[in-house]
């Protein structure tokens, strides 16, 4: 059986708060910066009806992957699991590939040119950040 240790809680806490305050922290620095508003905290923020038929578009396409590689990985044993079906790679593929629209949809159509350049830095920021903790083990925490 496995064992967790009695810390397991307060460290793993510890490290959300550490990445949600880089990240709030990184995107407050470059809104000063490039002088861009803020974004509405749970909303969708599409540019235009295009950009949210094509949102939409991959949002179904990943939960159908995501649905789809379960059932797939559930109907072979554990240790023969496709790695490209497993739902955080499908979520991840989501968030690069959404992003990147956005940009896209951002650097045609936003009123603020530099409202691309946020989406793109903060990408950025965040790919480096979860590279960081991965090859980090999490900063030792697993």
């Amino acid at each position: 059986m496995y064992s967790i240790e009695s810390t397991f809680g307060l460290r793993f806490i510890s490290l959300l708060a550490i990445v949600l305050l880089l990240w709030v922290s990184f995107n407050i620095i470059m809104r000063k910066w490039l002088k861009v508003e803020r974004k509405k905290l749970f909303s969708y923020n599409h540019v235009n009806e295009k950009h949210k038929k094509i949102d939409w578009t991959m949002r179904m396409i990943t939960i159908a992957s995501i649905l789809l590689g379960f059932i797939i990985n559930m109907s072979r044993a554990s240790t023969d699991w496709f790695w490209f079906l497993q739902s955080w790679v499908v979520l991840f593929i989501f968030i690069v590939v959404s992003e990147t629209v956005r940009a896209v949809m951002e650097k045609k159509y936003a009123k603020n040119p530099n409202a691309y350049k946020l989406t793109i830095s903060e990408l950025l920021f965040v790919l480096i950040l979860f590279f960081i903790l991965f090859k980090t083990d999490f900063f030792g925490l697993l």
